[in-house]
This record gives C-alpha cells, structure tokens and sequence, in this order.
C-alpha cells in the first residue's frame, strides 16, 4: 500500500492502533452486516475516464503539477464541479455552431 503524506500531523497515536487486538474495538456503534443488507446491496463502479488531448496554458499545467501526485485528478474535479455548478444554465443556450 501507497503510504500517504499528510500536510497536517496527526493527533492519533497510531502504534497504540496497530498494537490494538480486534477484540478490543468497540463496535457498538456499527450496525451488523446481515444477509439483508447484502441481498440489497447495489455494485457501483466508477465510469471509465475518457482519454483526452488538450491544450492549456503552459503556466496553468505547471502550476497543477506543482500541487503533487494526481494533478489530473484534480482537473477533472475543478472541471466538474464547474460543470455542476453551471448545469442548466449552459444547456438553454444555442449550441456553438463552430
């Protein structure tokens, strides 16, 4: 597994978690997984990512890349909440005839 880093230390005390034996989690608060909950269950994959070629600024994609790991991650992202945040006013537009 890929080991994360965090700009923000930690407060857990995570050898205390390691150390801890199954039986010592108090699961009270989480409800049993019965052959119920498992017969509704619902499998849901992500779709598939287009591959896309595109063009951008020179200094938007280094100032992307400068942001780490999954910087097209992160496009994507700032792409779609742009797109959920302008439904519906976009699409009662004429199309661009280009």
């Amino acid at each position: 597994m890929r080991k994360r880093i965090l700009k923000k230390k930690s407060k857990t005390d995570w050898a205390k978690v390691d150390a801890m034996e199954d039986r010592n989690i108090d699961f009270s608060d989480t409800p049993e997984l019965d052959a119920d909950f498992f017969s509704r269950a619902v499998l849901r994959l992500p779709e598939p990512k287009a591959v896309v070629t595109m063009r951008l600024d020179r200094e938007v994609l280094e100032w992307f890349k400068a942001q780490g790991r999954g910087y097209q991650t992160r496009i994507n992202a700032l792409l779609k909440a742009y797109m959920e945040a302008h439904k519906g006013k976009l699409e009662d537009r004429e199309p661009d005839r280009r």
